[in-house]
């Protein structure tokens, strides 16, 4: 008889990072460097609460880092939104024991397309990474992905990404009763200065500086510039004196979605107390439309902006990590080598952390 395990700890030297089984969350990430322990990441306040049982479960869990596939809306085949990937259990498939740490799969309980997700993750020594991977075994068809992390920004912070395009907006906000929610910027719109973004009350508003406002809740996608290597997002907690870090393919996910959740949201779960929240979801969709919208011919798609993969035998890369405070935490430039990743600060001064150079150079996806 087959025990259901409810979560599951990778730890190496440095760090420790805990998997939600039941609906394959990142709950718990801790790194450790020089006597400091480092959590930039965050949990809903409501996990463990009653709550009304048409809430799916990616919300009644709701933490630090998850795989949506499909993201936003399935409406190709019956699944929660974020889809089975967020919502359903997650089984222990194998763990190897590596020299310098610790590498375990999972195998999600649902299928996706036809196709069994692979979930693979790995933490070693001194890295103050997780290297995630989900790999699609067999299935047919496209669908938008993402990877879904969030920060907890009590204190506010200094948000800087990998050179982009432009920024836009949805044609409507996420939420179109006021009584249910409020949003700050312009719908639909767009900027290529993201410090300067249109707000709805005909100002602007800094994307990369977090609180946009007080009581909101937005949603903005950053598109990655074609030439970039790499793909990167880091956002630093001044008061906390550290920093969360993001780092994927731009050509398996060329779009960063910006979730705004400072209190914004009127009803249950939200109740207007979720709040110092930023979402950093790497991802190639067509917004939050959903499934249907995604992959059929949209106004990115038509742009040349990828809004979905093709889930046969694709695998989809991202790593996620913790690191001190550099400077005045906006960050210039981030490069890799194969044990390295340097980080420059806009003051002129350097992060050298250890790190996989070889992990986003070995994926092996699809693209649209």
């Amino acid at each position: 008889m087959t025990t259901l395990q409810d979560s599951f700890t990778l730890s190496a030297i440095g760090i420790n990072v805990m998997v939600d089984m039941t609906v394959g969350h990142i709950s718990q990430f801790e790194v450790t460097r020089a006597g400091r322990l480092l959590s930039p990441f965050h949990r809903a306040p409501w996990i463990g609460e009653p709550l009304a049982t048409d809430i799916p479960d990616h919300l009644r869990r709701l933490s630090i880092d998850f795989f949506c596939a499909p993201f936003g809306l399935s409406d190709v085949e019956p699944a929660p939104a974020h889809g089975w990937s967020a919502n359903a259990r997650w089984t222990m498939r194998d763990v190897e024991h590596l020299p310098d740490g610790m590498r375990v799969r999972f195998t999600l309980s649902e299928k996706i397309l036809s196709a069994t997700l692979t979930k693979t993750l790995t933490v070693r020594d001194h890295h103050p990474f997780l290297y995630q991977s989900h790999r699609f075994e067999g299935g047919d068809g496209r669908m938008p992905v993402a990877y879904h992390a969030m920060i907890d920004l009590p204190n506010g912070g200094v948000v800087s990404v990998s050179p982009k395009m432009h920024a836009e907006t949805m044609a409507e906000p996420l939420e179109t009763e006021p009584a249910r929610g409020r949003s700050i910027l312009a719908y639909p719109a767009a900027s290529k200065d993201l410090a300067r973004f249109p707000r709805a009350d005909g100002g602007f508003s800094n994307l990369l500086r977090y609180p946009l406002d007080e009581g909101h809740v937005d949603l903005v996608m950053l598109h990655e510039q074609p030439a970039n290597p790499l793909g990167w997002a880091v956002a630093a907690r001044p008061v906390e004196m550290d920093m969360a870090l993001f780092l994927k393919p731009p050509h398996m996910l060329p779009s960063t979605v910006l979730w705004y959740s400072n209190g914004g949201r009127f009803y249950e779960p939200w109740s207007g107390r979720h709040r110092g929240v930023l979402g950093i979801e790497e991802a190639a969709t067509f917004f939050g439309y959903g499934h249907r919208a995604s992959i059929a011919p949209n106004t990115l798609s038509q742009s040349g902006i990828p809004t979905s993969v093709d889930v046969s035998g694709a695998e989809i890369r991202t790593i996620i990590g913790a690191c001190d405070l550099l400077g005045s935490g906006v960050i210039q430039s981030i490069a890799c080598d194969e044990t390295s990743l340097s980080l420059v600060s806009s003051d002129g001064l350097t992060h050298k952390l250890a790190f996989d150079g070889h992990f986003l150079a070995h994926e092996r996806s699809s693209r649209s």
